[in-house]
């Protein structure tokens, strides 16, 4: 077991947060109806205490009339027996209806709450290079699940087991005194036993969560690559990794049968003892001519209900160990997201990097970009002015950082020094390599990321003709409104093609373009440019190709030392102003 690896939270830090959450829903949460769920579910959890404890009284009458073989008393206690049914029935059921629904508001609250944490200021882009929480996703959907149907769960089963307690101890202790004091330390030394040896499982679990969102995830992997591994005739290999990913779930999953097996010897031990232990205890009263045969059985049953109640970690222990294992994962992106919060918040008050989103053009002054964390400085006191309607080309070796300075300057890194103007968010638009196809129709697709509520196909079809890509329709049969699989449609350039469409919809005041025209030919190249000069709106493009220089104003070049070279261009169209580049 030396490869049980332990989860990053502990126990106090999982037990802190768990208290938090709980604190946090039902205080911010929906009000009204949370709390009205929560006293209909206390209540009907102590209707359950009264009526098991009636159905007792009501069984051993029923068994004692039977032994008698009194016909009279026995169709009597018969229906009331019966009666006590009818109750037992709705109140068991509203019971576990009403712990589901409570669940489940508080799973929607929860989701909602890590969805827009998720999401602010681009936790889930820096999440990718965390080393402490692995697939967020999973955690998201699975494990929030598992929280709060377990949390409740576990909380209903406590308190019935209270109640449980309260209401049957009473009707032992009436039996003989023995009876409660020999249970508790049944119980007592059992728990003792069960945490000793089941306490291991706790770290498997934590480690199966993970292997298996490993697996899925490089499922997803190759599904989204299909193409490229085809190409590379990468079968085998991808064939050899999924086995990989899967051999350590299933190799984790046998420590995990194994511990389940030698807990499993002494949890059914446990449980057989328990059911002649009672009858060990009242068989010399019943023998003796103290009490009659009804309350042996009302013994066992009363024992048997307050042992369960006592014994919640020894019958639970396997559940609650998945389960405090999925708390440990929640609790780690908890902490993550907090950590960003506060990462934020210092950056924001103690940033070297000013940033300006008033401006209606773009402007860099004294601008040092460098990697998070500021590990490496990639490019040093870039002095540039960029008018409205004009261009500029960003070129360099690889690795000088020309993705970088397009990071930067929209946001998606902080780190660095000097001032940047430019227009707001909403007003720019950003286009990459490989564009991002949405799950959803072609017109969602084209409108991106704003709702298609609203959209004018016209328009569209408009679009789509400067890009050269009315085909596209040819796809979905004409209809705006049907949705494929657009990753796997289409191909990388025509996927380049409708990123294209998207800036002549949108029509920002500013766009940038990562590479946007490397898997299309020159001529189509040509004609994508041309149509967005034509447009009249600022861009920023960064490529490799020397015929790019055709179609924009301005040159920054990037070398591998850092220094910047800026130099106007005189191929493309005159521009209607004179750039400006500042030394």
């Amino acid at each position: 077991m030396s490869d049980v690896a332990e989860p990053k939270s502990s126990h106090l830090g999982v037990l802190r947060r768990l208290a938090q959450l709980s604190k946090a829903f039902f205080i911010t949460g929906n009000r009204r109806e949370t709390r009205i769920l929560v006293a209909a579910m206390l209540c009907l959890c102590l209707a359950v205490g009264v009526v098991q404890v009636l159905v007792s009284y009501a069984a051993r009458n029923f068994i004692t009339s039977l032994v008698q073989r009194d016909a009279a008393a026995f169709y009597h206690d018969l229906w009331i027996y019966l009666a006590t049914f009818t109750i037992a029935i709705p109140v068991s059921v509203f019971y576990s209806y009403t712990g589901q629904r409570l669940s489940l508001l508080w799973r929607e609250w929860m989701t909602h709450l890590l969805v827009k944490r998720y999401f602010f200021n681009r936790a889930y882009y820096r999440l990718r290079t965390s080393m402490s929480v692995d697939n967020p996703d999973q955690r998201i959907s699975e494990d929030v699940k598992s929280f709060t149907t377990g949390v409740l769960g576990y909380l209903l089963t406590l308190i019935n087991s209270v109640v449980t307690l309260f209401a049957f101890i009473g009707i032992l202790w009436a039996i003989s005194w023995t009876l409660p004091v020999g249970l508790v330390f049944y119980a007592t030394v059992g728990t003792g036993l069960s945490i000793l040896i089941g306490k291991r499982l706790v770290g498997l679990h934590f480690n199966q969560y993970q292997k298996e969102a490993d697996f899925r995830y490089a499922l997803v992997r190759v599904r989204d690559n299909a193409e490229s591994i085809a190409f590379f005739r990468g079968e085998k290999r991808e064939h050899r990794d999924l086995l990989s990913r899967f051999t350590e779930v299933v190799k984790n999953t046998t420590w995990i049968i194994g511990w389940n097996r030698t807990l499993g010897f002494f949890t059914n031990s446990y449980n057989y003892l328990a059911l002649i232990l009672p009858t060990l205890i009242v068989a010399p009263l019943y023998m003796r001519g103290a009490i009659e045969f009804g309350v042996v059985t009302q013994a066992q049953s009363a024992f048997a209900q307050v042992l369960m109640a006592l014994s919640v970690i020894i019958l639970q222990f396997e559940g609650l160990s998945a389960f405090a294992a999925g708390i440990k994962r929640l609790g780690d992106l908890w902490d993550e997201l907090d950590d960003y919060d506060a990462e934020d918040a210092l950056m924001e008050t103690g940033t070297q990097l000013a940033v300006d989103e008033d401006a209606l053009r773009l402007k860099l002054r004294d601008l040092t970009v460098q990697t998070p964390g500021a590990e490496k400085t990639l490019t040093r006191k870039l002095n540039f002015t960029l008018p409205p309607g004009q261009s500029v080309l960003i070129m360099g070796a690889s690795g000088t950082g020309k993705s970088s300075l397009l990071r930067t300057i929209a946001g998606l890194w902080q780190s660095g020094e000097g001032s940047i103007e430019r227009p707001k968010l909403n007003d720019l638009i950003f286009l990459s390599q490989r564009p991002y196809m949405v799950q959803g129709n072609l017109r969602s697709q084209l409108v991106y990321p704003q709702s298609e509520e609203g959209a004018d196909d016209d328009v569209i079809r408009e679009a789509l003709k400067k890009v050269h890509f009315t085909e596209v329709l040819d796809r979905v049969d004409g209809d705006f409104g049907r949705s494929v699989d657009w990753t796997n449609i289409l191909s990388l350039g025509e996927q380049q093609r409708v990123s294209f469409a998207r800036i002549f919809l949108r029509k920002p005041v500013l766009a940038f373009l990562d590479e946007a025209t490397s898997s299309l030919d020159e001529e189509n190249e040509r004609i994508l440019y041309q149509s967005l000069r034509g447009l009249g709106i600022s861009f920023v493009s960064v490529g490799h190709r020397s015929t790019l220089k055709e179609f924009h104003d301005h040159l920054i070049l990037l070398n591998v030392d850092g220094t910047v070279e800026l130099s106007e261009l005189q191929h493309g169209s005159p521009p209607s102003t004179t750039g400006e580049i500042e030394p």
